[in-house]
């Protein structure tokens, strides 16, 4: 009996649903389009049979309310029917060809954008996800459409994720937190955003929601008369100017409070004191006169005005914002925007479906906006990695705070704060970025990690042989510029390991006297396909990067019965020659910083290379009676390059000693990176000053000219 009860509510919830459904939809799409959408509704339910949710209603009740959402949208027909049969492909039998063969290709291509990837072959749940993210915004920069979808269905989701068990619930709510929300944000949905985060905040932090829920209703009762006195006031000011507005009092909602005390470090009432207020003008004109009404009426917070109509966010945003000191010395914050503005700024993309009709100017700049940036992240993703890679720079990307500087040619390039130098050249070009060697802030030379500020004239100098430098990563804030500089990196270490590779195998097949171009291709084929590797390329990068033992792969190229189980022999004892440009598959240790001249010996670093030491290290003899896969090395006659060398010097404690050291230092030729005072008393100070040298006769001359010094006690070069 209570099955079939349970059988009736859900039909009853069905019927219920598509009567809204098709209700919404009649009042903007043609009779045919509406049976189009019927129709849908009868294939999802029955491909969705015998499926039920964690609630115990039937499947096809979550497609249908995701629909509803997009259809007060005013989402059109073939979207609709997407959004009704977007579970179909992922969670039925039912394939993409199916759907075409009963709807047509545009529905199923977006229904194929919003499905997961399945039978992923990815090493962890993070992965996975990341890679379905990764697809749908392949899908999203084919077709808008895709992530309208998407973020519906994670709407209705999150409305119902009460069902769901708590760890499920905290994942879901972290994803739709660090992803959906600014995505939402990212393109203009600003009620969206709202509902995702308020959701997600409560999902995430069950209990901190109802603490500041309880603190907000509580505290509302004493703020209604403040705002209904200060309303009136911003009323009667306008009137007084002849200016026609609407004004509202706003409230923020409950996670932008927790956000607020959470990166300001505030107390809830200091967050819930400031009063919002949002002034709706005829036109674009109307808003300044009513900002120089405002500042009239009370006086503004100094640094706290922003024009978001003369520059306007980067997805398509336009206001007017500024914080005045109101009555009782509170805290008035103020946005001015028209009509058109604020559709923009409540529905973002999605208010080309919903005012479709009117002048749809403001929509299409809106798009515009999104496609640009949907653009970049194409181009950000064919250089990612992997897809845990893209995700990172996604979000980097979807959280910006913007400034606005000027090319030489007076173009706007808009940034998040925090950007440097390096991602201004960038965002003007890839080549730009990877070939950038300084630049002309204001005129003013400036070093590439300068952080620019709103209203900067930047002009990047560059140079034909530049290169990325992986130091960059760790100022860099952009996704494009931290993707291009992966990507750059990425490729220069592959094409130095397969160098690198090469000499390697070079080296061990000269003691049979034989060299790589010497062995016949089908042997060289063989050798591969034992190994499992597509091409020579491929193999010689792995032997530099110290994945294969080069006399192992030797052995393996002159003698057919080669096996790997033979790696103490050696085929060669010819040392490899160090040229001093390997920079990304030759690391020199940090534990005594070889330089040229020094008896050094090398060891295989397995995914990074070889990595040298000095002789005598102790890390290195230690390597030697651990490892196996070390190498002798010796360095070329005509190294190039400067080196890192540590010193240690004990001085007298007295004033001007340092800068007396640094300056001779400086004088030879030479430049300090870094300075360590580790014990310093009264009369003596123990110092490790790290400089670059050109090779071990350059060091000799420094530390000759620091012992002249009356300051300095005693010196020696630091080995280990």
């Amino acid at each position: 009996m209570n099955e079939l009860a349970a059988n009736i509510d859900t039909e009853l919830l069905q019927e219920k649903l598509i009567r809204q459904l098709t209700s919404s939809v009649s009042k903007y799409l043609d009779a045919d389009q509406v049976a189009d959408v019927r129709r849908a509704y009868r294939f999802g339910a029955k491909a969705h049979e015998g499926q039920f949710r964690l609630s115990g209603e039937a499947y096809i009740c979550h497609p249908l309310s995701v629909a509803i959402i997009l259809a007060d949208m005013r989402m059109d027909a073939n979207g609709i029917m997407a959004a009704i049969l977007h579970d179909v492909i992922e969670d039925t039998e039912i394939s993409k060809l199916a759907l075409i063969d009963e709807f047509d290709e545009a529905v199923a291509e977006l229904v194929d954008g919003v499905s997961k990837l399945t039978q992923l072959d990815c090493k962890s749940r993070a992965e996975a996800q990341a890679e379905n993210v990764r697809k749908m915004f392949l899908a999203m920069a084919r077709d808008l459409r895709v992530i309208m979808v998407k973020l519906a269905d994670r709407v209705h989701n999150m409305r119902t994720l009460g069902v769901m068990p708590a760890n499920k619930k905290r994942r879901i709510a972290r994803e739709t937190l660090e992803i959906y929300a600014p995505l939402a944000s990212r393109l203009g949905m600003n009620q969206i955003r709202i509902e995702l985060e308020n959701h997600g905040f409560s999902a995430m932090y069950p209990m901190r929601y109802r603490i500041l829920e309880e603190a907000v209703r509580k505290a509302r009762g004493n703020r209604k008369e403040i705002i209904a006195t200060t309303e009136a006031a911003i009323k009667k000011r306008l009137i007084d100017a002849l200016i026609s507005c609407d004004v509202t009092g706003r409230e923020k909602h409950t996670y932008s409070i927790y956000n607020k005390m959470l990166n300001k470090g505030v107390s809830f009432s200091e967050v819930f004191d400031v009063y919002g207020f949002r002034i709706i003008a005829e036109e674009p004109d109307d808003c300044y006169r009513v900002l120089g009404v405002m500042h009239t009426l009370y006086k503004p917070v100094p640094g706290r005005f922003k024009d978001y109509i003369a520059l306007p966010k980067a997805n398509g945003y336009q206001s007017l914002h500024t914080v005045l000191i109101g009555p009782y010395g509170l805290l008035l914050e103020i946005q001015i925007r028209t009509g058109e503005m604020h559709r923009m700024a409540e529905s973002g993309i999605a208010a080309h479906w919903l005012y479709k009709g009117d002048d749809d100017s403001d929509t299409t700049n809106t798009q515009v906006h999104a496609n640009e940036w949907l653009r970049d992240l194409l181009e950000i993703q064919k250089t990612a990695g992997d897809s845990l890679e893209f995700i990172d720079n996604l979000k980097v990307d979807l959280f910006p705070q913007q400034v606005y500087v000027f090319t030489p040619k007076g173009s706007i390039v808009k940034l998040p704060r925090g950007a440097a130098i390096v991602d201004f050249a960038y965002a003007v070009h890839t080549d730009i970025g990877n070939s950038c060697v300084s630049a002309r802030v204001d005129k003013c030379l400036a070093p590439l990690q300068t952080k620019l500020e709103n209203g900067q004239a930047v002009e990047i100098i560059t140079a034909e042989w530049a290169r990325p430098n992986p130091v960059w990563l760790k100022f860099v804030v952009t996704a494009k510029a931290r993707a291009a500089i992966r990507a750059y990196l990425r490729n220069f270490k592959r094409k130095e390991a397969i160098g690198l590779g090469h000499r390697l195998l070079d080296k061990e097949l000269g003691a049979k006297g034989l060299r790589l171009d010497d062995i016949p291709q089908e042997r060289i084929f063989n050798a591969l396909e034992i190994m499992e590797y597509s091409s020579l390329d491929e193999l010689c990068e792995s032997i530099g990067l110290g994945n294969r033992m080069p006399f192992l792969v030797a052995k393996r190229l002159y003698d057919d019965g080669a096996s790997d189980s033979t790696d103490s022999e050696r085929a060669s004892f010819s040392p490899l020659v160090i040229k001093g440009t390997e920079d990304m598959v030759v690391n020199l240790a940090k534990c005594c910083r070889p330089l040229p001249g020094d008896p050094i010996i090398g060891f295989f670093n397995p995914g990074k290379g070889i990595v040298i030491h000095l002789s005598e290290c102790k890390n290195g003899r230690l390597n030697g009676r651990k490892n196996t896969s070390w190498l002798d090395v010796e360095w070329d006659e005509n190294v190039a390059g400067e080196f890192s060398v540590e010193v240690r010097l004990e001085v007298k404690n007295q004033r001007g000693t340092l800068a007396t050291v640094a300056s001779t230092i400086s004088g030879l030729d030479s430049n300090i990176e870094t300075v360590s005072i580790r014990e310093q008393d009264d009369q003596i100070s123990l110092d490790f000053i790290t400089f670059t040298v050109k090779n071990r006769v350059h060091l000799a001359n420094i530390m000759r000219e620091l012992r002249k010094l009356s300051t300095v006690l005693k010196l020696s070069r630091v080995r280990a």
